[in-house]
């Protein structure tokens, strides 16, 4: 489970990008950082200071997974064959929670891991209430009976500025079939990510 309990907003403003594409992001309004300090100039930033930038981003789209789970992800993207940045986020594409955010089951990725824990979500026909569970390809990803009337859900599906991705292939309102492992290319992400720097930040 995420630990975060201080407002998901900041993670925009400290990185000064709407990383989850909301209409509501403070980002909108105000494009510097929180906090007192937050209007001061920027000094520039070292390739150390990047590279934890672009994991603490990545990291913080996922819904702010614990930094032990993500390392543990990093890993098991490095033991795999090909390259290691993709691999990271075909792994992290596979997270249950994610597949349920990325079939509009949910209106964020916290609202998605809130609803696979409370036992809305069944995995290929069985209830499942672990978020970081990995899904393959073909596996078929639905919403229990009282979750398709959750205002959350209705909500979620009428939300215009996000679109189902092709590897989330719909089955009416209420399923979805994972049918492939995406590429970094094909992640709709509202800001760019980069994987490669995430690589370096762990393999120093």
């Amino acid at each position: 489970m995420s630990k975060r309990k201080a407002s998901k907003h900041k993670l925009d403003r400290r990185m000064g990008e709407n990383i989850w594409g909301r209409p509501n992001s403070p980002v909108n309004r105000r494009s510097y950082g929180p906090g007192q300090h937050g209007q001061r100039r920027k000094s520039k930033v070292s390739d150390y200071g990047l590279q934890l930038r672009a994991k603490q981003k990545l990291k913080g789209y996922y819904g702010d997974v614990t930094e032990k789970q993500f390392k543990r992800t990093y890993q098991e993207a490095s033991r795999m064959k090909g390259d290691t940045s993709q691999n990271l986020i075909g792994l992290l594409e596979q997270r249950l929670d994610m597949i349920v955010y990325r079939a509009k089951f949910a209106p964020t990725i916290f609202a998605a891991r809130q609803i696979v824990s409370h036992g809305h979500i069944k995995v290929n026909g069985v209830k499942c209430n672990i978020a970081s569970r990995r899904c393959f390809v073909g596996d078929v990803i639905s919403l229990g009976n009282k979750a398709q009337e959750m205002a959350l859900v209705i909500e979620a599906q009428s939300l215009p500025e996000r679109e189902i991705p092709d590897y989330v292939a719909t089955d009416g309102t209420d399923k979805v079939t994972f049918t492939r492992v995406p590429t970094l290319d094909e992640v709709p992400y509202p800001v760019r990510m980069e994987p490669n720097l995430v690589v370096e930040f762990y393999s120093r």
